[in-house]
């Protein structure tokens, strides 16, 4: 993991660089991934690259670059600017408007198609909220989060 971390925080300094602009780059490992974050002292210089968006394509050019050097499939998770925290902010109001909805009588409310990390993210946050329970649902780009009364 400390190579993939290594190689992957190469490619995004050479991203970077090439983008002129200036970040800092953390590597830490979090739940058996590799964990990239990437942090300026102004916060502008970061705002473009920082669009969800955004940081799940460069996620991916990125892992795509580790598993070219190694080999192997990467789980890497990228964090430019606190992108990721901001997201977790908005999935745990997904969940809440969710959990409101089968408080009002739905047997049970889908959240929109969303990366397995975040679907992750979203099983942690139900499980947290007690009472209630979420699968995932569909296929592909189409997979999803359905949350249930437990």
């Amino acid at each position: 993991m400390e190579r993939e971390g290594d190689i992957a925080a190469d490619y995004i300094e050479e991203f970077l660089d090439i983008c002129d602009l200036d970040g800092d780059i953390d590597i830490d490992a979090r739940n058996g991934r590799a964990y990239l974050s990437v942090k300026a002292s102004d916060a502008d210089n970061l705002r473009v690259l920082s669009k969800p968006e955004t940081v799940n394509a460069l996620q991916e050019l990125t892992r795509l670059a580790v598993q070219n050097k190694t080999g192997s499939f990467s789980r890497l998770i990228l964090d430019i600017g606190g992108s990721r925290e901001a997201r977790e902010a908005e999935l745990a109001t997904l969940v809440a408007r969710a959990i409101e909805r089968i408080v009002a009588g739905a047997p049970e409310a889908d959240l929109p198609a969303m990366s397995s990390y975040e679907r992750k993210l979203v099983h942690d946050i139900v499980a947290a909220s007690g009472g209630y329970r979420s699968e995932s649902s569909g296929e592909g780009r189409d997979r999803h989060t359905v949350i249930t009364a437990g």
